[in-house]
């Protein structure tokens, strides 16, 4: 099983609850049109910044898991295509320049 973490930040502008509501109701059904879906696809919120009790550059970690490499590749292929749409969806409810992803290893 393949891991990917994904630390992703609102555009400027817009409230936890409308990133949220964005992110779910808009992003993940784009998201999950264009490919087969992760085994795992989980988004992780963080509280509002003034609850959250410490410093964070980010407002939701998203948590993906895949059969393998090439199941992650393949995805990666679908979703970041040129004419898929994404990016452009991404600008109106993330700042994209703020996204860091990482594939990680994952222990019980």
């Amino acid at each position: 099983m393949i891991t990917t973490i994904a630390l992703l930040k609102a555009r400027d502008g817009l409230s936890r609850n409308e990133f949220i509501d964005y992110y779910e109701n808009h992003h993940v059904p784009l998201i999950l049109s264009l490919a087969p879906p992760p085994d795992y696809y989980v988004r992780n919120y963080l509280p509002e910044a003034d609850q959250r009790g410490f410093p964070a550059d980010f407002d939701v970690m998203t948590h993906m898991k895949f059969a393998d490499e090439s199941a992650r590749r393949t995805w990666l292929t679908l979703v970041l295509a040129a004419d898929s749409g994404v990016a452009e969806d991404e600008a109106r409810f993330l700042d994209r320049s703020r996204t860091r992803s990482w594939t990680v290893e994952e222990r019980p």
